[in-house]
C-alpha cells in the first residue's frame, strides 16, 4: 500500500486547503499526524457526498467509531487514511472520545432535517470544528490546553464554512442555519430550496454572521493564553474576518455569490497571525 502519510498530506491540500496552510506553520516532525487527523475529518465530512441513502452513511460512520475503538485494526491497515490516523492516536496517545464525538455530530448531516436552534448549530460547531482543534493543538504541545480559545475559534469557523456552503447545502435540501432564526424574520424554507432570496433570509444570514464574529471576538481574546506550539491549529480561524467581510459586500447573493479569498492572501493572513502570537509570546 502506499505510504498513508503522504496520501493524508496530498488529500489536505486539495480538499481542506485552509487547514493544509496552516500545517505549513507546524513543525515539520508532527506535520504528518496532523495531515493524518484532518484526512480523517474529510473522509467522515463528506459522507453525505458520496453515499446514496442515509443508512449507507450510518453504516460506514459505525465503520469510523469501530476503527477509532480499536475493533477494526485488519480493516483499517488497508485504509491509508485509517491507518494513518490510528498510528497517529497511538503515537501522540490522542483520546478517542473527541472523534467519537465528532462522528457522532456528523450523523446530522446524513439527513434533511433541519438545524433547529442557534444553541444546537453552536453544539455541532463545537463537536466538529472545536474538537478536530483541541485534538490538533494536543498534538502539537501535550499536555497544554486553551480550550476557550479552541472552543470559540472553533465555533466561529465552522459557521463561516457552513455560510460559505449555503449554495450547496441549499441545493440538496439541507439547512444549518437555525429553524428559529428563519421563523424570526418570516422566511418560508420553499423558498430556499427555490432557490430564491429574499429580505428576511438576508437579515437571517447577517445575524449568523454577527454570531460568528462574536465568537471570533472571543477566540481573538482568549488566544494570548494559547501556548505558541498551539497556535498553528488555531491559525484557520484568522481566516474568518476575510471570509465574512466579502459576504457584507451590497451585492452579496448567498445564492450566486463567490465567497472564496484567493489563496497568496489566505497565506499572507495567517502568515500575519503566526507573527502576531509569536509577538505577544515574546518570541
Amino acid at each position: 500500500m502506499q505510504d498513508v502519510f503522504p496520501h493524508c498530506e496530498s488529500l489536505v491540500r486539495a480538499a481542506d486547503k485552509d487547514r493544509f496552510l496552516a500545517t505549513l506553520f507546524a513543525p515539520a516532525d508532527v506535520r504528518g499526524a496532523l495531515h493524518a487527523l484532518y484526512a480523517a475529518n474529510i473522509e467522515i465530512a463528506r459522507l453525505r457526498e458520496v453515499v446514496h441513502e442515509p443508512l449507507a452513511g450510518e453504516i460506514r460512520l459505525q465503520w469510523w467509531r469501530e476503527v477509532i475503538g480499536g475493533v477494526r485494526s485488519a480493516e483499517a491497515g488497508g485504509h491509508p487514511v485509517a491507518s494513518a490516523l490510528l498510528e497517529t492516536m497511538q503515537q501522540h496517545r490522542i483520546d478517542p472520545q473527541p472523534l467519537q464525538d465528532l462522528i457522532d455530530a456528523r450523523t446530522f448531516d446524513l439527513y434533511d432535517e433541519p438545524m433547529a436552534t442557534l444553541a444546537d448549530l453552536d453544539s455541532y460547531a463545537r463537536r466538529t470544528s472545536s474538537g478536530l482543534i483541541t485534538l490538533a493543538a494536543g498534538i502539537l504541545a501535550p499536555d497544554r490546553a486553551a480550550p476557550e480559545a479552541a472552543d470559540a475559534a472553533g465555533i466561529a469557523y465552522a459557521i463561516t464554512g457552513l455560510l460559505r456552503a449555503f449554495p450547496l447545502h441549499a441545493s440538496r435540501r439541507q439547512l444549518f442555519v437555525p429553524a428559529e432564526i428563519l421563523a424570526r424574520e418570516g422566511v418560508d424554507v420553499a423558498s430556499i430550496f427555490a432557490g430564491h432570496s429574499s429580505p428576511g433570509l438576508l437579515a437571517a444570514l447577517t445575524a449568523l454572521r454577527a454570531h460568528a464574529r462574536t465568537h471570533l471576538a472571543t477566540a481573538r481574546a482568549a488566544i494570548t493564553a494559547v501556548p505558541l506550539a498551539q497556535v498553528p491549529a488555531l491559525l484557520p480561524s484568522a481566516l474568518v474576518r476575510g471570509y465574512l467581510d466579502r459576504m457584507e459586500r451590497r451585492d452579496y447573493d448567498p445564492f450566486r455569490s463567490d465567497v472564496d479569498v484567493p489563496q497568496w492572501r489566505r497565506q499572507w493572513v495567517l502568515w500575519r497571525a503566526a507573527r502576531r502570537a509569536a509577538a505577544v509570546d515574546g518570541s
